[in-house]
């Protein structure tokens, strides 16, 4: 050990910042607390009760921590963010909207056709952090999405505005910021001082949150938390469902081949969204899939894997190994791989991927997911897009 401490001196003494930071990473594990590691998300609790700086009591409730979720997510996912940036957006989202997205009919109708979780009216804002469609941040459906006004947000290389309007790590020094003044850095309030109050929510929620990496069971498998709902994975009305699963004709071959996947029919860009908690297992190109990504969930004890087919390049939203949250925007419809139009291809296997797919409308349906649409099918044949 003696001999390990000469040498790192010497590298201290002759390379100072590489000597510093390899002093740092061999003799304190530490180092790393503050990775994507830490960000990992665990169970959503239904309600989650923080107190204030200035001592007022405040309740969210499930679908405020679910949004939560996503901003820890695309946060643990954006270089250069870490869990103080997330920090920082969870006080500014707090602030502006209290983790609600909001619509705003007076200035956009078309916002309520979104998900929303109620409707604001602060000017022409919309969202979590209340931005606003003419000051750049981005369009009215792109605004009604957590994970883009997340992306927005965080700003960076990697964020969908190029440093106009600036998101968080386009602000230089905004680590050596009080987390309050980083986040009116990136809002630009006309009430810059209410941010500081509700950085011990923020703090409450990282912590109840957050949790370790999912560990392996033994086997290679990786644990997952048993989900706490099940939703349809496209919003209400956005979708034509084709009923396309079981034996049909081959719109590429046009002849007769047993189709695994329920295909939905919907415009390209319409957000998808994740059907239980899980883990996401695989994301990226999948030959005749396209850009496919495959969660693990646990359902009723059971394990179940789904699949979300045809995405375009820029449509995936999560990465292998990340935990997500039931009803999370995980990605884009788009038309890429053994396709003829945009639509969603999703796949249920229950017993996880090895096992063989289900019907996966019906499946959603005997778990009474949240959003599914009732009605009469449309025959497959109908859709030219489905395939």
């Amino acid at each position: 050990m003696a001999k390990l401490l000469g040498i790192l001196l010497v590298l201290v003494l002759t390379i100072p910042s590489v000597g510093l930071i390899t002093v740092a990473t061999l003799l304190s594990p530490a180092v790393a607390s503050c990775s994507v590691s830490s960000l990992l998300v665990g169970p959503i609790p239904e309600s989650l009760t923080a107190r204030t700086r200035d001592g007022h009591a405040i309740t969210l409730h499930r679908p405020q921590l679910a949004h939560a979720a996503t901003l820890i997510t695309v946060g643990a996912q954006t270089v250069g963010v870490g869990r103080p940036g997330v920090l920082i957006a969870l006080m500014a989202a707090l602030t502006e909207s209290t983790l609600r997205m909001l619509s705003n009919t007076t200035a956009y109708p078309e916002s309520a056709s979104y998900p929303n979780d109620g409707d604001g009216s602060d000017h022409d804002s919309l969202g979590l952090f209340q931005m606003r469609p003419e000051a750049g941040w981005g369009s009215v459906g792109e605004l009604m999405g957590a994970s883009y006004q997340a992306q927005a947000f965080y700003g960076g290389p990697t964020g969908p505005n190029a440093g106009s309007p600036r998101g968080l790590l386009d602000v230089a020094g905004w680590q050596s910021l009080d987390p309050g003044v980083a986040a009116q850095s990136v809002e630009v309030s006309a009430y810059p001082d209410r941010y500081q109050s509700y950085q011990p929510v923020a703090e409450a929620i990282l912590n109840a949150l957050t949790s370790s990496p999912p560990r392996s069971s033994g086997n290679g498998d990786v644990r997952v938390p048993e989900t706490t709902r099940i939703v349809f994975p496209l919003p209400a009305g956005t979708y034509t469902d084709t009923s396309s699963f079981g034996w049909r004709t081959d719109p590429f071959t046009g002849k007769q081949k047993f189709h695994e996947g329920s295909d939905l029919a919907a415009a390209g860009g319409t957000p998808i969204l994740a059907v239980a908690d899980g883990v996401v297992t695989f994301a990226g190109p999948r030959g005749g899939y396209g850009n496919l990504i495959i969660i693990e969930h646990t359902v009723d004890g059971e394990r179940v894997a789904s699949y979300y087919a045809h995405m375009w390049d820029a449509g995936i939203h999560v990465a292998a190994g990340s935990t997500v949250t039931a009803g999370q925007h995980i990605g884009d419809v788009g038309s890429s791989g053994r396709s003829s139009g945009t639509h969603l291809h999703l796949e249920i296997h229950p017993g996880g991927p090895s096992h063989p797919p289900v019907n996966a409308i019906e499946w959603l349906a005997e778990h009474e997911a949240a959003g599914l649409e009732g009605g009469a099918l449309v025959p497959a044949d109908c859709i030219a897009t489905a395939s």
